[in-house]
């Protein structure tokens, strides 16, 4: 089995900034995360990354926000995305 997309979107703000979200099933997990997607969620402009969450091999589940990369204990797709977007919130400074 290959890796099958289950996600995509991009979305390009006024102020040149983008939010873009992969989201893939794989065969097997990434190691060293647990489960069997392969995920990619973004947000900055081009050469900056304000806010990231990824899990690649080696790294496993991780977080970047403002410089700062932290593990990410990953539960669900949901709450991957809801802790994503709070931190663009947090970033882009909305309510």
């Amino acid at each position: 089995m290959d890796a099958e997309l289950l996600f995509y979107q991009r979305i390009d703000y006024e102020n040149g900034a983008i939010v873009e979200m992969v989201l893939w099933r794989v065969p097997s997990p990434v190691p060293p995360s647990a489960h069997d997607l392969k995920y990619s969620l973004f947000y900055g402009r081009p050469g900056v990354r304000e806010v990231s969450y990824d899990n690649e091999r080696g790294k496993g589940d991780h977080r970047h926000f403002r410089g700062i990369e932290t593990a990410y204990g990953f539960s669900s797709v949901e709450q991957l995305m809801a802790d994503f977007w709070s931190d663009v919130r947090t970033v882009r400074g909305d309510k």
